[in-house]
């Protein structure tokens, strides 16, 4: 019985992180394009899926908990080995795991994209209230990062 309804209890994460997930690869695109009304939509239901995926979290960690396991994979392939439902409760684990572990990276790009743009509106403000303009090359000589353009992956 427990197996079921743990598997259940995955099974209701997948669909709310395959949201987040596609939530974050827009998110991404409007960040680029700095699409602020986007991006005021995208953050409110972003944070009403967090919460969401956060309780159900806890209702699985509550449910291994109760059956005296840890609350983590080794309880639930613990409950696996039991079940004969085993195979597709770690399946679908997997699948949980693999979506979180896509939207951990996406919003670590995201959260990279944030900090370059941050950094460019205050060079652009230092600008305009009169400071100095960016050098172009930095004490060796060389080239410097603010005169070179950036790939998205590069920080």
């Amino acid at each position: 019985m427990h197996d079921i309804t743990l598997l259940q209890l995955i099974e209701d994460d997948i669909a709310p992180t395959q949201e987040l997930h596609d939530l974050l690869q827009k998110e991404a695109v409007a960040l680029h394009g700095r699409d602020m009304h986007a991006l005021e939509q995208i953050l409110a239901r972003k944070q009403s899926l967090i919460v969401l995926i956060e309780q159900q979290g806890q209702r699985r960690n509550h449910l291994l908990i109760e059956l005296g396991l840890s609350a983590d994979r080794a309880g639930v392939q613990a409950v696996a080995a039991q079940s004969p439902n085993g195979e597709i409760i770690l399946q679908q684990l997997d699948v949980l795991t693999q979506l979180m572990d896509a939207c951990q990276k996406i919003n670590e790009t995201n959260g990279r994209i944030i900090q370059l743009q941050q950094h460019a509106t205050a060079n652009q403000i230092r600008i305009l209230m009169g400071g100095d303009a960016p050098s172009l090359y930095d004490s060796r000589g060389t080239t410097s990062p603010m005169a070179r353009p950036q790939a998205l992956g590069q920080v």
